[in-house]
């Protein structure tokens, strides 16, 4: 495979010039052309197909969003968003990984001259990762919860799922919770994301699913229905606290190159909850959360890998398979349904759920 082409869509200059930069010190990498905005880039997409498109969010003559939206309805191509680190563009950048963005890069709100450089290592590897990924269209059909059998509820359970993932997480994480029932098994959700963007995103997730989705807070009680999500720059784990299940969140060293960390929040739940667990890893570039599943699994946990087929970068799975972590790879579709039957199967049993 030849050098990654990239188009820079940026309004400033000195910003075009900087990505410029930064991107082609990269020998991976070659920076075909740099747009002012996106009417000027559309045509530059048709003359120099890029594999590659960087952009950013506020730009004049046409909002970044709407120029992702005709993106990906007209040539889907892998997309690597900029956003300002405010509250207002980590709201604008969930949404636009929503829409079909591989991942996202939060730039400086000051200090560009020295803050674009020191992301160079990010940027880099997220366009990597970007030329790699899978581009999922959505069909715009909101996905229907699982109907669990035989009027099974969970709501006096002690089941806990646990979820990691990182590029392409967003979206599939939309989809799958989508797909839980008001009743499920509490669940606890590590995403790759930094401060601000993890409260904007819970926020998405609460008005689009049956189970009630917040991020997470230290030493909150953990309840059946409910989804609690890492808040971005802090570990969430699972702690016992009494007969109850309550959230750790604390800002202690990076685990596996992250903050929060899947591996973290897997391995305290191996510890805190063993056969009453089920895990699964989502699509994500990396290593990050597979160690952490094949604890879960050896503490008897039943553990679940998004097959390659529906991952926008299939890198924590195959991690997490290669290790023997995961005991099935699934459609993302259909990971839902399959957790909920292991939770049932698991009553029958009589584990404690």
């Amino acid at each position: 495979m030849g050098a990654i082409r990239v188009l820079v869509v940026d309004d400033s200059a000195f910003v075009r010039q900087m990505l410029t930069e930064l991107l082609s010190s990269d020998a991976a990498i070659t920076v075909v052309g740099a747009a002012p905005n996106p009417i000027v880039a559309r045509d530059m997409i048709k003359s120099l197909n890029p594999d590659v498109l960087t952009l950013d969010i506020e730009m004049p003559q046409m909002d970044g969003l709407v120029f992702l939206e005709k993106i990906m309805a007209l040539r889907p191509m892998p997309v690597v968003m900029i956003s300002s680190l405010t509250q207002k563009g980590a709201e604008t950048a969930v949404r636009a990984l929503e829409i079909g963005a591989v991942d996202f890069v939060a730039k400086p709100t000051v200090g560009l001259v020295a803050g674009l450089p020191a992301l160079r290592e990010e940027i880099i590897d997220k366009v990597k990762a970007a030329a790699k990924a899978r581009i999922r269209t959505s069909s715009g059909a909101r996905p229907r919860p699982v109907a669990l059998a035989n009027g099974t509820s969970f709501l006096s359970s002690e089941k806990i799922i646990a979820v990691g993932a990182s590029t392409g997480g967003v979206e599939a994480l939309q989809e799958l919770l989508s797909t839980f029932p008001a009743d499920s098994p509490a669940i606890v959700v590590t995403q790759h994301m930094p401060a601000l963007f993890t409260a904007s995103f819970a926020h998405r997730l609460n008005d689009h699913c049956a189970v009630s989705v917040s991020q997470a807070k230290n030493g909150e009680r953990i309840l059946p229905g409910h989804v609690y999500i890492a808040p971005g720059g802090y570990h969430l784990e699972l702690a016992r606290n009494g007969a109850n299940y309550v959230c750790r969140v604390h800002d202690e060293p990076a685990v596996s190159g992250h903050r929060p960390s899947v591996d973290v929040l897997f391995r305290s739940v191996a510890h805190a909850a063993g056969s009453n667990a089920v895990g699964i890893i989502l699509t994500g570039m990396g290593r990050d959360g597979a160690m952490g599943l094949l604890e879960m699994r050896s503490a008897g946990a039943s553990t679940v890998g998004q097959d390659e087929a529906t991952c926008v970068v299939y890198g924590m799975p195959r991690a997490a398979h290669d290790c023997g972590a995961t005991e099935v790879e699934l459609p993302l579709a259909k990971i839902a349904a399959h957790v909920l039957e292991q939770c049932q199967a698991l009553a029958g049993r009589g584990v404690r759920v």
